[in-house]
């Protein structure tokens, strides 16, 4: 009879991490699949993109196109960490080097700024990673 509760009560101690999922690490999956469309629903108001030099600050709807057009041209192939920050609550920092098919490597560095109760991207920099 003992056993009979243990799997509902291995559930429950399991659900809160399963709930409270790294936002570093979901925005890092995304950019791995190279999904613009579910990225951009967590992109603030506006956010500063900087790619290959080209740096502005964009809309929801701007960022994501010129996110379109970077991965339309750079498949992503894989995503490796290369330095996390999150010490602090209400800034996170993610540091990744992305390997597209074509075999070029990127270092793609975001921030993430707690507003609201939400953890939405504030700043993207894609650029080339010169050490191989």
């Amino acid at each position: 009879m003992k056993f009979l509760y243990l799997p509902t009560f291995i559930i429950l101690l399991l659900f809160p991490r399963i709930a409270l999922a790294d936002p570093i690490d979901n925005v890092a999956s995304l950019i791995k699949e190279g999904n613009t469309r579910e990225l951009s629903k967590l992109f603030a108001a506006n956010v500063e993109i900087s790619i290959m030099e080209n740096e502005n600050i964009y809309s929801q709807a701007q960022a994501t196109l010129i996110l379109d057009k970077f991965f339309s041209t750079n498949k992503p192939k894989s995503i490796k960490l290369l330095h996390k920050v999150n010490s602090s609550v209400n800034y996170r920092l993610g540091v990744f080097i992305l390997t597209t098919d074509n075999g070029q490597l990127y270092r793609v560095a975001f921030t993430l700024k707690e507003t609201d109760g939400k953890m939405p991207i504030i700043e993207l920099r894609i650029e080339s990673e010169k050490m191989k």
